[in-house]
């Protein structure tokens, strides 16, 4: 039986000049429902990056320790969890606490370690996923054989939803901001990635006889881009954004929406209950994940840092250049 510590360490803001540092604590007790996780590996979301800066404060009851998902082993469980025995290889979507050596997790956000990963590739799983099964499948309904236009391919959530749209029967076209990551996204298996910095996707996709055509589309970007989304869209399109990182305000001719009878829908994840999110993993777990454990579909890390680098790990994330996700470890 693995042995439990008292003390833990995790990475702290400062509420004064928000910079981070190590700390340490008492490690916590899983709660009813709960398994308590020795975390190996914590993924990067540009979510930490906010909540850092005060900018998206955790719900109450959520930890405030920094981190939304882990990977490593089960060493104890609450009061009501039977299907994660201690012992086992999970990842976790967690309720903030993930930049730390041991967290709990809700039982209910774990997913098993497909048997050809390490936990370094499994920390960059649950976030992406249930972002992109949420979002793409379950708000916007995409389908085998519809066309789907990812904003953002270079991310995490891009480099996966990617590889996850291509998997289940889409067409995927993508944006990025350089040339090499375009072709590595047309590698992941985008029929086109366009480079946003030097290219007008709206221009591009109506070159190749898609103007009115892009069933679905994800969006990080916001501003310029609502615009040309609104343009690209196919009649009975959907338009999903998660983030506005052009910017959250724009002038905006809706006429098209009318006449091409679109939907337009956004989300956070976080701000979902429990019950939600375990419906997500449920399905993700019967359609997404036979194609992980094929190797099909594969997360992308970019670079690892160690927890004690957390802080060049946010300025790397910060500047953009990364390509997939950025994971800590313990």
């Amino acid at each position: 039986m693995t042995k439990i510590p008292s003390q833990r360490r995790y990475a702290s803001v400062n509420a004064d000049d928000r910079s981070l540092s190590i700390e340490t604590g008492a490690v916590p007790a899983p709660g009813q429902g709960e398994v308590l996780i020795k975390v190996s590996a914590a993924g990067l979301n540009r979510a930490d990056l906010l909540q850092r800066k005060g900018l998206y404060p955790p719900p109450e009851d959520a930890s405030p320790i920094l981190g939304l998902e882990v990977a490593g082993e089960v060493i104890a469980t609450g009061p009501g969890v039977e299907n994660w025995p201690v012992g086992t290889r999970v990842c976790a979507l967690t309720h903030g606490g993930g930049y730390a050596d041991y967290t709990v997790a809700p039982a209910s956000q774990c997913f098993p370690i497909p048997a050809n990963m390490d936990t370094t590739q499994a920390a960059a799983l649950p976030e992406a996923l249930l972002t992109v099964w949420h979002n793409l499948f379950q708000r916007c309904h995409l389908q085998a054989g519809e066309k789907v236009l990812i904003h953002g391919g270079a991310s995490g959530i891009g480099t996966l939803g990617i590889a996850i749209c291509k998997a289940l029967g889409a067409e995927v076209y993508t944006t990025a901001g350089t040339a090499d990551k375009c072709r590595a996204l047309e590698e992941l298996g985008a029929t086109r990635a366009i480079n946003y910095r030097d290219e007008d996707f709206e221009q591009v996709l109506s070159g190749l006889g898609l103007k009115d055509r892009i069933d679905v589309i994800l969006d990080i970007a916001g501003g310029d881009f609502i615009q040309k989304n609104i343009n690209v869209a196919a009649p009975e399109g959907r338009i999903v954004y998660i983030a506005f990182i052009r910017g959250a305000r724009a002038e905006v001719n809706f006429a098209p929406l009318l006449m091409k009878r679109l939907v337009l829908t956004g989300s956070t994840l976080r701000a979902q209950n429990f019950a939600q999110k375990a419906v997500m993993v449920e399905q993700i777990l019967e359609n997404v994940y036979p194609h992980l454990e094929s190797g099909a579909v594969k997360p992308v890390v970019d670079r690892v840092f160690a927890l004690e680098e957390v802080a060049q790990a946010h300025d790397y994330m910060q500047a953009g250049e990364h390509m997939g996700k950025i994971v800590l470890r313990m």
